[in-house]
This record gives structure tokens, C-alpha cells and sequence, in this order.
């Protein structure tokens, strides 16, 4: 009976150790990214004992709030404003490694008939077809509705587009499929992939494609450096590779 004590006393004290050690991060992504982070924070959780929190939003909401100062260990944005925040000191210059890169798609509600989307042509009649196209407000500061609205401009398409546009302020633009207020949706194919009821029907056609390229970086005011280097690390591993890839991402390492 005292050795049970014993041991169940030197277990306690075991845990108590490991609960101590354990520290706290806080991950800030672009909501492209979102679902990767997700699915490696509780294998970084159950790998190290560390704990991740994460908040997302669209690129040009996130770079404000980073230069509002929130706080932040690792920050997951294109690699052009983590060179400015680079040079500004809020995340360190060294840190910064390119992760993933992810192109737009198109879809539909599961279900649905699917477009032809392999020539500019098909895709301008898939568009045309279309009673409410949806894609993210530029407005909001989403990378892929920006880069739709210039598109339409540059191809005349604006005044076809305009009446039957259904912008959404963030999250998965596919959701409006589901929901019923859109019939097309456009939006990066890795926040395409994730929502249950709308299919992907395939990428952009290669002479409208953008892509986007998202990298990773440590906070210079990181609370907890290593542990975010450590998670850095974990996100763009050949660990995260496939998984990227299964989400609708190409990894850049």
C-alpha cells in the first residue's frame, strides 16, 4: 500500500512537472491558411505538450490589427507584408520562410451541374449563366476578391458581373452555396475545400490564375520564441506537406 502511495504520488508530481513546462502560443493566419493551422496544432500540442490558440481573418483586416499592435508569437501572411513588418521590427527578418502557395477556384453546390471552366471562354459563360456569383468583398481586404475585382475590370466583364455579385466580408465564400444565395462561388480552392455541400469544380483557367504564397514568421515580441519557432518549424515540414496538399495547398519547401 505505500509503494502504491508512492507511485501514485511520484505520477502526480510527474504531471504537475510536464503542466508546468508547458507553455502557451498565440498563432495569427490569413483565413486561406486557416484549416492547415488547425490540423497541425494538436499534433504540435500532442508532440510537445505546448498549447496553440489561433485567430484568422482576411490579409488586410489581419495586417491592421498587427499594426494596431496585437500581440502575436507566430504570424502566417504573404510574404511581401511579412517583409515590411520585417523592416518595421514587429516580426523577425530571419524568421521568415515561405510555406505554401494556393491558387483560386470555382464551385459549385454538391450536386449541381458542373461548369466548363477549362478556357477563359468557358469560364466567361459559366460566369454569364450564373444568377449570383460569389466572392470575397475587396473591400474587406481579401487577396482573392481583390484580385477578382481587377480581373473583371481588366476584361470588361464589371458591368456583367456587377448586378449578380453576392460579396462576402470573410470566412468561406462557398457557404453561400449552401445557403442558397449564390450559384457560383470563387474563392481560394483551400477555403473551397472544406465546406461540406459545395464541390470544387477546379481551378481558374491557367491564363487567369493568381496565385497567392503565404509564408510564416515570429513575432519580434514573441512571449515565447522557441515554442513558436518549434511550431514554425512543425508548419512547414515534410510532416505538413501532404496534408497541405490534401487541403488544396502547394507546398513551397
Amino acid at each position: 500500500m505505500k509503494i502504491f502511495f508512492l507511485g501514485l504520488s511520484f505520477l502526480c508530481w510527474a504531471m504537475m512537472s510536464l503542466n508546468a513546462s508547458a507553455e502557451s502560443i498565440k498563432v495569427l493566419t490569413t483565413g486561406a491558411y486557416k484549416q492547415m493551422i488547425l490540423a497541425m496544432i494538436p499534433v504540435f500540442e500532442a508532440q510537445t505538450g505546448h498549447k496553440v490558440s489561433m485567430d484568422n481573418e482576411t490579409a488586410g483586416e489581419l495586417i491592421k490589427r498587427v499594426k494596431s499592435g496585437e500581440a502575436f508569437d507566430v504570424l502566417i501572411l504573404t510574404p511581401q507584408a511579412l517583409k515590411s513588418f520585417g523592416q518595421e521590427g514587429v516580426v523577425e527578418s530571419k524568421s521568415i520562410v515561405s510555406i505554401a502557395k494556393v491558387g483560386i477556384g470555382v464551385a459549385v453546390k454538391e450536386g449541381q451541374e458542373l461548369p466548363n471552366i477549362k478556357t477563359v471562354d468557358d469560364f466567361l459563360v459559366a460566369l454569364t449563366r450564373a444568377k449570383k456569383v460569389a466572392y470575397i468583398n475587396p473591400a474587406s481586404g481579401g487577396s482573392s476578391g481583390i484580385y477578382l475585382d481587377q480581373l473583371f475590370k481588366s476584361k470588361g466583364w464589371s458591368e456583367m458581373i456587377s448586378p449578380k455579385a453576392f460579396l462576402v466580408n470573410g470566412g468561406y465564400v462557398a457557404s453561400a452555396l449552401v445557403s442558397g444565395e449564390a450559384d457560383l462561388a470563387i474563392h481560394q480552392i483551400s477555403e473551397i475545400v472544406p465546406v461540406k455541400g459545395a464541390r470544387l469544380v477546379g481551378p481558374l483557367p491557367e491564363e487567369l490564375q493568381n496565385y497567392t504564397v503565404y509564408s510564416g514568421a515570429i513575432g519580434s515580441k514573441a512571449l515565447k520564441p522557441q515554442v513558436a519557432r518549434d511550431f514554425l518549424a512543425l508548419v512547414s515540414s515534410a510532416q505538413a506537406a501532404q496534408l497541405m496538399r490534401e487541403k488544396g495547398m502547394t507546398p513551397m519547401f
